[in-house]
């Protein structure tokens, strides 16, 4: 038979118990990751990514804007928001931003959803 102890006050801020197990990801580390999450929770970024993923090299804005039944300061709009999490980056020229996925931030992101 499972026997009780009494209730017993804790000061406050005493932990109840031990943990049973803590973050494998440091907090800088799962800040940034919250970061690309959520960059990539949006499903035209989410093909944006997809679409820079597979091709190789970089695309012009102006191949990207036909692909989405959105107008091109939308797709602009989400762009940045994928430059600003670090997951694409951009080269300008003349007029035109030719984007890319960051190969870095890609193999960052799959060791983590690998892990």
């Amino acid at each position: 038979m499972l026997e009780l102890a009494p209730k017993q006050k804790r000061a406050v801020g005493e932990p109840c118990c031990e943990p049973l197990a803590r973050p494998s990801v440091e907090w800088a580390d799962a800040q940034r990751m919250a970061q690309v999450i959520k960059a990539l929770g949006d499903p035209i970024r989410l093909q944006l990514v997809d679409v820079l993923r597979t091709h190789a090299g970089e695309v012009c804005v102006c191949e990207l804007t036909p692909l989405f039944d959105v107008g091109q300061p939308t797709v602009s709009h989400h762009l940045k928001v994928l430059r600003e999490a670090g997951i694409v980056d951009c080269e300008r020229r003349g007029l035109w931003a030719y984007y890319y996925v960051r190969p870095e931030a890609w193999k960052e992101l799959e060791r983590w959803l690998s892990s």
